[in-house]
C-alpha cells in the first residue's frame, strides 16, 4: 500500500504479511534469545535517561550510529539477520550495512516522536522496518503541520518502508497501547555512512 497522497513529501509502503507468519514467528523466537538485548541511555531534554524499549545495534563493523548524544559500535551480524538483509537487497529495497532492534516488552514500551535523520543516515535515508508480534500503532505527522499524519497498524510480518524526504518533513513514533499485553520486535534496516 501507497502512503496516503494527502501527506505530501512522504515516500512510505506498507506490505503486510511481507513475512510469513511461521517464519515471523520462527525469526522472534530466535531474536529473544540471541540477541545481547540492553537498555539504551538517551539524551532528552538535557538529562540521560532510560529508553523505553530494549534495544540492540548491529551491523557492519564500519557502521557506527549516533543517536540522542550517544555513540552505538554495532554488535556482528547474526545468520538470521543476514537473511532477512539478503532479502530485503534481492528484492530491491535498498543497500543495508545495519540494523537496530527495538524490543517493546508490552503496551508500556514505546517510541516517541522523532525522525531518523542523523548526518551518518545521508540527506534522504531509506529505512526498512520489519514487524514481529502484537500489532502496534505507527503514527507518522508533518514536522511542519502536526496536524497532518496519518496511522498504521504494523501486524507480524509486515514490512514498512521509509524512503526520500520522508525523514526531513515528517516525524514518527509508536504510543503506548494500554490493551497490549505481547511483544514486539522492529528491526529498521539503514545504510550508515562510514566516518
Amino acid at each position: 500500500m501507497l502512503f496516503p497522497p494527502d501527506l505530501p513529501d512522504a515516500d512510505v509502503q506498507h506490505l503486510p504479511g511481507w513475512l510469513a507468519a511461521a517464519q515471523a514467528a520462527a525469526l522472534m523466537a530466535g531474536l529473544q534469545a540471541d540477541v545481547a538485548w540492553e537498555i539504551h541511555r538517551i539524551r532528552m531534554f538535557g538529562n540521560w535517561v532510560d529508553s523505553p524499549r530494549l534495544s540492540c545495534w548491529i551491523g557492519d563493523p564500519q557502521a557506527r550510529y549516533r543517536y540522542s548524544g550517544a555513540e552505538f559500535v554495532p554488535q556482528p551480524w547474526l545468520p538470521v539477520l543476514q537473511t532477512v538483509r539478503e532479502r530485503l537487497q534481492a528484492e530491491g529495497f535498498g543497500r543495508f550495512n545495519s540494523v537496530l532492534l527495538n524490543r517493546y516488552r508490552g503496551g508500556g514500551d514505546y517510541m516517541g516522536w522523532h525522525s531518523d535523520d542523523e548526518p551518518e543516515l545521508g540527506p534522504a535515508p531509506l529505512i526498512a522496518s520489519v514487524s514481529l508480534g502484537a500489532a502496534r500503532r505507527f503514527l507518522l505527522r508533518r514536522r511542519d503541520d502536526p496536524a497532518r499524519k496519518a496511522e498504521f497498524m504494523l501486524g507480524h510480518g509486515d514490512l514498512l518502508l521509509m524512503s526520500g524526504q520522508t525523514q526531513r518533513f515528517y516525524q514518527h513514533a509508536l504510543p503506548k497501547m494500554a490493551r497490549v499485553l505481547g511483544e514486539r520486535i522492529n528491526l529498521t534496516f539503514r545504510w550508515i555512512t562510514p566516518r
